[in-house]
């Protein structure tokens, strides 16, 4: 399923290559000189800025770049201007994707992502004509040895969280968006360290892809689009035995 995905993509984003490294830092960068611009530099009043921060010490990027980061959010240094775009799309076998970037350049972000699409037989589609199939809301991941369920539960419904789902890969919590700044200090003060949290596009449903080649297809278009500079991050509805 999408969730068991979801897990398997956070697992390998934890086991980053080094030759990979320079794009992750590249990517949280610019997703944290935007959570400062929009929210500012103080990471105990920006719990998105704060998540991203996190993410960066786990991911060891240095604490200059980070403080870099934040500054050219802030205005405090000099920088470019990101823009966020979401782009909508069907890949192989009809699954539908979204697709966030941030870009200085609309023009190229677009024409790669557009690039990826074709190159795996799928296609870009209007705004709004994928998003509908996905809840937009913030989600975040936490493995069952960090906190009992009915702890978790009572800690997640209690800040306003509209859901807890136990799976065997782990805790999923749910919420509005606009509480994703409210739950996510509620879990830190608790102790307790997502092991990913973002405002995502969580599938309503899945199709079901049966097919070894479109599966691998599909994998390919995920890896096109995740090698992009400008993509931030790539959800899918696609439902792919493991094997």
């Amino acid at each position: 399923m999408a969730g068991h995905n979801k897990w398997s993509k956070v697992k390998r984003l934890k086991a980053v290559t080094d030759s990979r490294r320079g794009k992750v830092f590249s990517r949280l960068s610019r997703d944290i000189t935007v959570a400062a611009k929009t929210g500012g530099g103080d990471l105990d009043g920006n719990a998105r800025l704060r998540t991203l921060v996190l993410k960066a010490r786990e991911a060891n990027m240095p604490a200059d770049n980070v403080d870099r980061a934040i500054k050219k959010g802030t205005g405090e240094l000099p920088g470019v201007v990101f823009e966020e775009m979401t782009y909508e799309g069907y890949g192989p076998g009809g699954v539908a994707f979204v697709v966030q970037c941030t870009t200085d350049n609309k023009t190229r972000a677009a024409k790669d992502v557009r690039a990826a699409f074709n190159a795996a037989g799928g296609n870009l589609a209007q705004s709004g004509a994928v998003a509908f199939q996905f809840l937009h809301a913030g989600q975040f991941l936490i493995a069952k040895e960090k906190i009992p369920e009915e702890k978790l539960m009572e800690l997640a419904l209690e800040a306003g969280a509209d859901d807890v789902i136990t799976t065997a890969h782990g805790y999923e919590v749910r919420c509005n968006i606009h509480l994703f700044d409210k739950i996510s200090p509620a879990l830190t003060q608790a102790g307790v360290q997502p092991d990913n949290a973002e405002i995502a596009y969580i599938p309503k449903s899945s199709v079901s892809i049966t097919d070894g080649e479109i599966a691998q297809a599909i994998v390919k278009l995920h890896d096109a689009l995740e090698e992009l500079d400008d993509v931030q991050a790539v959800f899918s509805n696609e439902d792919v035995e493991e094997a």
